[in-house]
């Protein structure tokens, strides 16, 4: 086994006034040659946006983008023709592929939208355009692994992607456990703690903690306290 800790207090940060957004990998202004990506997860943004503020219309091309709103309501527009808005337990995911521009915006006029955007480079390049979304129950993550992210080809009720990725949502009371086990034995796993303190595989995480994990086949995840866990399984070629 194999990791790399990504403590909280050192993403990249930039706060725009409208957007207070922390980087885990490099992204636009924050460069750093030792945090590019891990695997194929290109991106790990942890924004907040300001109410009636957002990110006008813009070009992707050929990237998995994954949104999952952790407080408050994202408003989304896009070329393909959807409109919609995510909140919450709901989790958006788009094949940009050959093209698209979209917008998003805080629907919400009187608090921020904070929320986690995910780039994932895709299986294959310029592909058709899509659009999923689902809404995930929470009462399924309970002290269990939540799968919210998985292939195309998969027969799960998930929202899917273009690329062999596997996301999972946990949480975990005080004193309880879980074991992650890799779907894909090449893969890697990222973990991103969202709320609390955990153990995973000997390594002490904390509230905003990553740590990236390879050449494991399955992942001992203990807490002494409540604990939020995004789990994020990817290609790492």
């Amino acid at each position: 086994m194999k990791t790399v800790v990504h403590k909280a207090g050192t993403r990249g940060h930039a706060n725009h006034g409208w957007l207070n957004s922390y980087h885990t990998f490099s992204f636009a202004n924050y460069h750093n040659p030792e945090r590019m990506s891990f695997g194929v997860l290109r991106v790990l943004n942890d924004d907040e946006v300001a109410q009636g503020e957002g990110f006008g219309r813009h070009p992707h091309d050929n990237m998995e983008i994954i949104s999952i709103p952790l407080d408050g309501d994202l408003e989304h527009k896009d070329s393909m023709g959807t409109v919609g808005v995510i909140r919450r337990n709901d989790v958006q995911a788009m094949s940009a592929g050959t093209g698209i521009f979209h917008s998003e915006y805080n629907h919400n006029s009187d608090k921020p939208v904070k929320f986690l955007q995910i780039w994932v480079f895709p299986k294959q390049r310029n592909i058709a355009p899509r659009y999923d979304q689902k809404t995930f129950d929470p009462a399924e993550r309970k002290n269990r692994i939540q799968r919210i992210v998985s292939p195309i080809e998969d027969g799960a009720d998930t929202v899917k992607v273009a690329q062999d990725a596997y996301f999972s949502l946990l949480s975990l009371d005080k004193d309880a456990s879980q074991t992650y086990h890799v779907n894909k034995p090449d893969n890697g796993v990222y973990l991103f703690l969202l709320e609390g303190a955990i153990n995973a595989s000997g390594m002490l995480l904390e509230r905003r903690d990553g740590m990236g994990i390879t050449d494991a086949q399955e992942i001992e995840i203990t807490t002494t306290s409540h604990a939020e866990l995004l789990i994020m399984e990817v290609p790492m070629k």
